[in-house]
């Protein structure tokens, strides 16, 4: 899945603002999102809890994210 982010990649905006817009778009608390890998780099790997794989994807393609 592609997220286009407008905060630059500088003291952790971008992440910051990935885990603000994934929490939004799940309907979620942003303590439910974790950047695992890929913190400093474009590719992340997130970890997301409380939520079926088919609930995050029947949500996410609800939300057109």
């Amino acid at each position: 899945m592609e997220v286009a982010l407008a905060a630059p990649p500088v003291d952790g905006e971008a992440n910051a603002e990935l885990i603000r817009t994934l929490a939004h778009a799940l309907g979620c608390g942003k303590s439910a999102i974790e950047i695992v890998t890929g913190a400093g780099s474009r590719s992340k790997l997130v970890a997301i809890v409380g939520f079926s794989l088919a609930e995050l994807l029947a949500k996410l393609s609800q939300t057109g994210t």
